[in-house]
């Protein structure tokens, strides 16, 4: 009997080791660019956060004590009532940060293809290009004389 055939096979072996590489990539990446964003409901958490610390961090000559109070009192208010609502919807808030992605790339795409259209040739419908200083393109002045304006 040959030695390969004596040792046990291990039948998760390719799954673990694939496990294990994925572990590994998922690791180095995290050391490379920082933990990965959360859900859109725990970034909007972090904002809210991040909003209401910038908000009482500003100390103002301007403000009394009264009125950094009820800038307080607004903050509050206003984590009470994000708060229940991110926890109960959390999937809600995913699927508007899906919708919104959606969109950007709708409205990158007929951006680029307006763009495209504007920065093309002017062709006539023969399809032969015009050239610079052609009277028939509409978008070069002529070769006429011009036209006077009164600014009176």
């Amino acid at each position: 009997m040959s030695e390969a055939t004596d040792r046990p096979v291990d039948d998760d072996a390719w799954a673990k080791a694939c496990a294990e590489d994925l572990e590994a990539e998922k690791a180095r990446r995290r050391a490379q660019h920082g933990p990965p964003p959360g859900s859109a409901a725990e970034e909007l958490r972090k904002l809210v956060d991040a909003v209401a610390e910038k908000v009482a961090s500003l100390q103002s000559p301007l403000f009394g004590v009264a009125a950094q109070g009820a800038v307080q009192q607004v903050i509050k208010q206003a984590k009470s009532v994000v708060e229940p609502v991110i926890e109960r919807n959390p999937d809600v808030f995913d699927h508007i940060a899906a919708a919104g992605s959606e969109l950007l790339a709708a409205y990158r795409s007929a951006v680029e293809g307006q763009e495209r259209r504007w920065t093309q040739d002017a062709t006539d419908p023969g399809g032969a290009s015009k050239k610079a200083g052609d009277p028939t393109d509409p978008r070069d002045g002529g070769t006429g004389a011009g036209e006077h304006i009164d600014l009176d």
